[in-house]
């Protein structure tokens, strides 16, 4: 029985250095070594500050001249995101799209007067699965690039050319949506503005 639980706790040992230290150190290792920006949340800096994450959704505050992430029920922290599991005949989750689709509106329509409710893109008014989904469709900034335009003075067709060039494909081609990632977008109109 002693050798038993000498064994037996030698291998405890052994498993927890082995897969509780070395393993993790080495994946970490590899991904610092292969994909350092990817490894370390794809972080984007600006004048030596990291401004946000490529892979990470914020809130740009309501401010008009900046081109707004989709509606997130963790306020866009990355650190408690969920999805908010409410089913569709919850009076709640009406609610909330009810009021997303209002603010929305409000937003886009001193720009957009013909903007009906049926033109609006779903991903304006639900949230993701995690809460900081960091793309919004291109109609979605099809139709914000109308406010952007006129509040940062720039034409309109540029600020189509700069959702055009910061709109991300299909993964590997065929899965998903395209995307425009919001904080890149943002991130070139203040350097054309500049």
């Amino acid at each position: 029985m002693r050798r038993e639980l000498v064994n037996s706790a030698l291998a405890i040992v052994v498993f927890t250095v082995v897969l509780g230290l070395g393993y993790p150190l080495l994946m970490t290792g590899a991904g610092q070594l292969l994909w350092p920006n990817k490894a370390d949340g794809s972080q984007v800096e600006l004048d030596g500050k990291v401004v946000g994450s490529k892979l990470i959704g914020q809130d740009f505050g309501g401010k008009p001249r900046y081109f707004q992430s989709r509606p997130s029920v963790t306020g866009y922290s990355a650190n408690v995101t969920y999805f908010n599991n409410l089913g569709p005949n919850n009076k709640e989750l009406s609610t909330m799209f009810r009021d997303n689709l209002a603010a929305y509106l409000d937003r886009e329509r001193p720009f957009n007067p013909d903007l009906r409710l049926e033109d609006v893109p779903s991903d304006a008014v639900q949230t993701t699965a995690s809460g900081v989904d960091p793309h919004i469709s291109e109609a979605n900034a099809r139709i914000q690039a109308r406010r952007v335009a006129e509040e940062r003075g720039i034409s309109l067709e540029r600020v189509l050319q700069l959702v055009d060039e910061n709109t991300d494909g299909r993964a590997l081609g065929v899965l998903g949506e395209p995307g425009v990632n919001v904080l890149e977008l943002n991130l070139a109109l203040d350097r054309e503005a500049a």
